[in-house]
């Protein structure tokens, strides 16, 4: 395409230049006033000899148009899935193209922005995604921006000067106008709660897209875990109070679900899911020490350490019946208070461990059987870490603490080195699966010299030491749990002798497991979600486990058979494609397992307003010199088939400033070029100029002589 224009190089410097003009518009003035014969070809004459200082030249350049780009933002939110959007978007979207690919030059590039992917929340963001796309566009070539979607966006600029380019922005909205849609707000939330106590949630129930109806009657249903569904009355617009309450540490979920009614948009709102974190308080750990030994401070570092734990510590050095003369004044700092701590308030003790303790007549023998009620009858937890002592004539064996223990003496005590080694069953136990370096047949731990011979009536032997006898065993005795470590040599281990070993984790373990930790159960379900990805646990003891129900949020269900992942450790992996709460179910040892999953982020902004509007775009779209339209009407008789769609024409202007009318919207054209060659050619020097020049003058002269 050739482009011609000419441009003018005066010879003289600009004011000099303008300073002639002025003085040759001043001299033919004073001829003409004075009527001056001659006086029009003597401004001829002037006139020529300025137009040959400004130099003027004939500009022809070859030009190659660049054409001219459109952006069609897409809005594919989780709010365009609703109600026949998705087919009126994609008809919008054919119908847009097809109008643009008939306008020569015009390229089209089309931007999918706010797809849900289950992770994020940030609601319907077109002028992010806008953004992005225009980093590879040329501003001079931008046409114009066309959005399709239900006008709920959340970053809209609050001017057309921070969009940071000129041109229009048109919006095509999906939907209907009037949408009438009810949804759950959730005024107050929970972050964290105690576990054992509940905190309340504050939410209302909205309606929006008709008249407002404040007091009409609503249904709720409340699902918690491991409780029936509640069903809670209220009002629209009327704040209600639910207790949630944290009956476990770690994740805690309720689901409020609001009954539908005729005419709504749609039910993907009518349910919230509040997931709040249950922390334990301060568990209380009792540790009765009997004589001195260096893996005394072992366990009593451990526990201080663990910031979750208060611990009440005793050391019994001697019996009371022991006479040698010492003053009374210097055998305690303060009496050992035995019938507070094994009567009173023993239940107010979540674990109770005797550490290598004889009975030696301190503690009576009702106390022993108060604390074999606490373990099987009211729940307790109790950890017996023996050494010689238990294969002694003074064993808390010979005790009523006896029918809760879970192996009895043979009397031995074996005294050589050994190495601790995981059994089949403790590979599959959480207390010791997967302890560093307990792997293999040779752990690379360090060795232990002193364990006792005991013969075990029930309870799981998850660790074998000298002569594969049994080191550590794990037993339920009715409510409570009970552990017996047969050897007093793990300090040996947090000495680091013989390269040491995992004393911290294995202790910690054993004990968070006695005080009924979830993470450390031995037949547990788990649920996971990452986006729309559920991961399914199933933990057992078993060598198999049955298939896994998972039911969606709609009410469907479906049967997974988990995969062996390890030892004691199934594990499925599901896709699913609708947010919400999922359960998970199987039947497990001691009746149904059961687990939640909640797909998708809580309370997302994105399904709070869904009704289509065109609030949110019109100041700004206006101010672009663009058009807000709907693509359906909402009359009687509006058409019920969702690719029917009402797409205004589209035409190309360049110099218009209102690009948006009844059943129209335009696009600037930028007539943007590439110059490809560029030829100058002197319209008014040399020899014509010259010539053009004196023939003017001469002219005059011969006018002036008559």
């Amino acid at each position: 395409m050739k482009n011609w224009s000419v441009d003018f190089a005066p010879m003289l410097p600009g004011p000099f230049f303008w300073a002639a003009i002025a003085i040759a518009v001043v001299l033919v003035g004073l001829l003409l006033f004075r009527h001056t014969r001659g006086a029009f070809l003597r401004a001829a004459a002037l006139g020529a000899l300025l137009l040959a200082l400004a130099n003027p030249t004939l500009r022809e350049e070859e030009r190659e148009n660049l054409g001219n780009i459109a952006i069609v933002v897409m809005d594919d939110s989780t709010s365009q899935l609703l109600a026949g959007r998705p087919e009126q978007a994609a008809a919008i979207r054919a119908d847009i193209e097809a109008k643009l690919g008939k306008i020569p030059g015009l390229q089209v590039k089309v931007v999918s922005s706010s797809k849900p992917d289950g992770e994020t929340s940030s609601g319907t963001t077109l002028f992010a995604d806008l953004n992005k796309a225009l980093a590879s566009v040329p501003p001079d070539r931008l046409a114009g921006v066309i959005m399709v979607t239900d006008g709920q966006v959340h970053d809209v600029p609050k001017s057309a000067a921070a969009l940071g380019f000129d041109a229009p922005v048109h919006t095509l909205l999906t939907g209907r106008p009037g949408e009438f849609d009810r949804r759950i707000e959730i005024l107050t939330a929970p972050k964290y709660g105690i576990v054992g106590q509940s905190r309340d949630i504050e939410i209302a129930v909205r309606e929006v897209g008709r008249a407002a109806q404040s007091g009409t009657a609503v249904s709720l249903k409340v699902r918690r875990e491991g409780r029936p569904d509640e069903t809670v009355r209220s009002e629209v617009g009327r704040t209600v109070r639910i207790a949630m309450p944290f009956p476990h540490s770690g994740q805690n979920i309720i689901e409020i679900e609001l009954a539908g009614v005729l005419g709504e948009l749609t039910l993907a709102n009518n349910r919230v899911v509040v997931a709040a974190e249950g922390v334990r308080e301060n568990l209380r750990v009792l540790l009765v020490s009997g004589e001195p030994h260096a893996g005394e401070r072992t366990w009593r570092n451990l526990l201080k350490s663990d910031a979750a734990v208060d611990l009440v510590h005793f050391t019994i050095l001697r019996p009371p019946e022991k006479q040698d003369g010492t003053p009374v004044s210097q055998l305690s700092l303060i009496q050992f208070p035995t019938r507070e701590l094994f009567s009173q308030k023993i239940n107010e003790f979540d674990l109770i461990i005797f550490d290598r303790y004889q009975h030696r007549g301190i503690l009576q023998l009702l106390y022993y059987d108060n604390i074999s009620r606490y373990v099987s009858e009211h729940g307790g937890a109790l950890l017996i870490a023996a050494g010689d002592d238990y294969a002694g004539p003074q064993s808390l064996v010979r005790t009523p603490l006896s029918p809760v223990l879970p192996a009895l003496p043979t009397g031995r005590v074996l005294e050589q080195p050994f190495k601790a080694k995981i059994t089949e069953a403790g590979a599959k136990h959480p207390v010791t699966r997967g302890l560093p370096g307990g792997e293999g047949r040779d752990p690379t731990w360090g060795r232990w010299f002193r364990q006792v011979d005991v013969r075990p009536d029930r309870g799981r032997i998850v660790l074998s030491g000298a002569e594969d006898k049994p080191l550590l065993i794990l037993d339920r005795k009715g409510k409570g749990r009970v552990a017996l470590l047969t050897s007093d040599h793990a300090w040996l281990w947090a000495r680091g002798f013989d390269g040491g070993g995992p004393h911290t984790d294995l202790l910690r373990r054993l004990s968070h497991w006695l005080m009924k930790e979830p993470d450390l159960e031995e037949e547990r379900l788990i649920a996971q979600s990452k986006g729309l990805k559920i991961t399914i646990d199933r933990r057992s003891m078993d060598d198999t486990v049955p298939p896994v129900t998972l039911l969606a949020p709609g009410g469907a269900s479906s049967i997974l058979r988990p995969d062996k992942a390890g030892p004691g450790l199934w594990r499925s992996v599901v896709d699913v494609t609708e947010p919400g709460l999922y359960k998970v179910q199987t039947p497990g040892p001691s009746g149904q397992l059961t687990a939640v999953a909640h797909v998708g982020a809580e309370d997302v902004r994105e399904m709070s307003e869904v009704t289509a509007t065109d609030d949110k775009m019109k100041a700004l779209v206006e101010a672009t010199g663009g058009g807000v339209f709907w693509t359906k009407g909402s009359g009687l008789f509006a058409s019920a088939d969702p690719t029917a769609v009402d797409v205004p024409r589209v035409a190309m202007l360049s110099s218009a400033k209102v690009l948006a009318g009844s059943g129209w919207l335009g696009l600037k054209d930028r007539e943007a070029y590439v110059t490809r060659g560029i030829k100058l050619t002197p319209m008014f020097t040399g020899l014509l100029a010259l010539s053009a020049l004196l023939f003017l003058i001469a002219l005059a002269w011969w006018r002036e002589g008559r």
